[in-house]
């Protein structure tokens, strides 16, 4: 992922946290679903995100929802599927 990307990741990310009255900032390596800060309702749209902005296929294979749980882990996630 570069950095324009994942700049726009961040931007979306931040919007899901605001959306649910979260103003604070995170780091690229901070947990954002499993510390609670976002639910499976915002999982659902990181991955509809993902499937328009890099055109990842969720239905392809299994994967285990803790790649989207931070933006280090959703960029090696994109970087390894795009990769194929």
């Amino acid at each position: 992922m570069n950095t324009e990307s994942k700049q726009k990741l961040r931007t979306f990310l931040h919007s899901c946290l605001v959306e649910r009255g979260d103003q604070d900032d995170f780091k690229d390596d901070e947990s954002l679903f499993d510390s609670g800060r976002l639910d499976s309702l915002a999982v659902t749209m990181v991955i509809v995100y993902l499937e328009k902005e890099f055109g990842i296929n969720f239905a392809d294979d299994f994967f285990d929802v803790y790649v989207l749980d931070s933006v280090t882990s959703i960029d090696s996630f994109v970087t390894a599927r795009s990769a194929h």
